[in-house]
């Protein structure tokens, strides 16, 4: 199977993506990501969405955000993910673009409001599950970057927390085993475990032994030693370092 959707960043600030000529400065030309939305739409079946802020440096007119959805609308986008943030292209780094510039939910709701054949998914200083209530009562979607890439395990819990789910969520060792499945099957495809590893470094993010967990996945000695069976080795580790301590193992290993 092959990827569920494609989706173009018109929202990454960076200096080396502006110079490529595609990142956030693409906002200031509708006309051209609206043809590229046409051509990637008619090159696949699958949905085209777009990624983007609310507005480019300091210019918090929001007929600039609502002309650019209107014309990639008309063009055949959908779904627009949305970094309720301006970019500002010049002065800031992308890690100061991502807190500085103030967020303004209030215009992805309005742009909601203005389109509705359109489904618009709230992102951007959503830090928890908490926070990500509110939007979700007025939009079909959130967006959860850093705070699901820190700490995965929360995504565990959002069936239960946000949609009434009573299921008990999978113990993180039980998640273990399932990505280490997928790691060996990727791992005979000719994927590198450590593409892989590293989005399992921070799994038990707040856990008695994290640090040890992220040594593990991060130390090349380790990765080249194990190799796909490297999640499985880690978590018996993990386990068993757990059960000296007097701490019951969240669930066996296969």
């Amino acid at each position: 199977r092959g990827y569920d959707e494609i989706n173009l960043n018109c929202g990454c600030p960076s200096e080396r993506v502006q110079r490529g000529a595609f990142g956030a400065c693409l906002m200031a030309e509708p006309s051209l990501v609206a043809d590229c939305v046409k051509a990637m739409r008619d090159a696949v079946s699958i949905p085209v969405t777009v990624k983007h802020r609310i507005g480019i440096d300091r210019d918090e007119d929001y007929g600039f955000v609502r002309d650019f959805v209107g014309r990639l609308h008309e063009a055949g986008c959908g779904v627009f993910i949305v970094h309720a943030r301006n970019a500002w292209l010049k002065g800031l780094s992308p890690k100061a673009n991502r807190e500085v510039p103030p967020l303004r939910y209030e215009v992805v709701y309005r742009l909601a409001g203005d389109f509705p054949g359109a489904q618009f998914v709230l992102n951007g200083g959503l830090a928890s599950l908490a926070q990500a209530a509110g939007p979700l009562a007025r939009l079909p979607g959130v967006m959860l970057g850093r705070a699901a890439y820190h700490d995965p395990y929360l995504l565990a819990a959002v069936d239960r927390e946000l949609f009434g789910d009573a299921g008990a969520a999978p113990a993180r060792l039980q998640v273990v085993a399932a990505m280490s499945d997928y790691l060996q099957r990727q791992a005979a495809a000719g994927v590198p475990a450590r593409a892989i590893l590293r989005h399992m470094l921070q799994l038990f993010h707040g856990e008695h032994g994290a640090r040890n967990w992220r040594r593990m996945l991060s130390d090349p000695q380790f990765i080249d030693r194990h190799g796909a069976d490297s999640l499985h080795a880690a978590a018996q580790a993990f386990a068993t370092r757990r059960l000296d301590r007097g701490e019951e193992a969240a669930a066996p290993l296969a």
